[in-house]
């Protein structure tokens, strides 16, 4: 199919996992001028291809439905293109799909799904913190910016599972609010893990325009409920959250224009 306009399914594995979202953003750049793909830039003075992310992954995680929007300056065959992808993209970045569609569309994170290993030691008491988790009309977690707050993250809790061998996480994804993976980790007591070699994937990556017409379920709406935070005489938090700036290639929640 041809189009001026493409949408593609991907994956970051490998050591490309440890490539920062800037530094992915200037290997994909080399890679579309290699293949010689037409590719827009957008204006004013530090122009950068129209390229955009649905949903950037943090450092360190393996990322295995990811999904990346690309404008051409005229149309292309989708597959021919997806080919070229292949034969330049770096070990670790693997397209697997694509398809055109219509310049006005957007790609809007929905639902996401993490998962990670568990030592057969750990899953039991996982399981019994997943249980509580998901038992339990609030989970509250702290957040200091751009002001020290709690946030109830249970709204955006789907499910949690906990197998034999790994925990995953279901998780809404709205525009005024989301759990965070970090988070996630920390209530569930195995963030450690990551210390100790375990590798976070990002195994679903679900978009409000691909959601099934049958979809009996869906992210909670309005704001997130939170209450303050009061921290201690001269406790600085050491808690980094994203800011929610976004520009072309990197955003929350899907794309933005400056």
């Amino acid at each position: 199919m041809v189009g001026d306009k493409l949408r593609f399914r991907f994956e970051k594995a490998g050591d490309l996992r440890l490539l920062s979202h800037h530094d992915l953003m200037r290997c994909a750049e080399r890679m579309m001028r290699r293949a010689a793909i037409p590719f827009k830039m957008t204006a004013g003075f530090h122009p950068a291809p129209r390229l955009v992310f649905a949903l950037s992954l943090s450092l360190g995680i393996v990322g295995r439905q990811e999904v990346v929007e690309l404008e051409l300056t005229e149309p292309r065959d989708a597959d021919e293109v997806l080919a070229a992808f292949r034969r330049h993209a770096p070990i670790g970045w693997t397209f697997t799909s694509v398809k055109v569609i219509p310049m006005k569309a957007s790609a809007v994170a929905r639902r996401i799904v993490y998962r990670l290993p568990l030592p057969p030691d750990r899953v039991d008491g996982v399981r019994e913190l997943a249980d509580a988790m998901t038992a339990s009309a609030e989970v509250w977690t702290d957040r200091y910016h751009p002001r020290p707050r709690q946030v109830n993250i249970r709204p955006y809790l789907r499910a949690i599972r906990v197998d034999d061998n790994a925990v995953s996480f279901d998780i809404w994804v709205t525009p005024t609010g989301t759990a965070r993976a970090d988070e996630l980790l920390k209530l569930l007591r195995v963030a450690d893990l990551l210390d100790e070699g375990a590798v976070l994937e990002r195994t679903e990556l679900e978009l409000i325009d691909e959601t099934l017409p049958d979809a009996t379920d869906g992210p909670p709406t309005g704001p997130a409920i939170t209450r303050p935070l009061n921290l201690p005489s001269g406790v600085v938090p050491d808690d980094d959250e994203p800011s929610p700036t976004a520009t072309w290639g990197l955003s929350p929640n899907g794309p933005v224009v400056e």
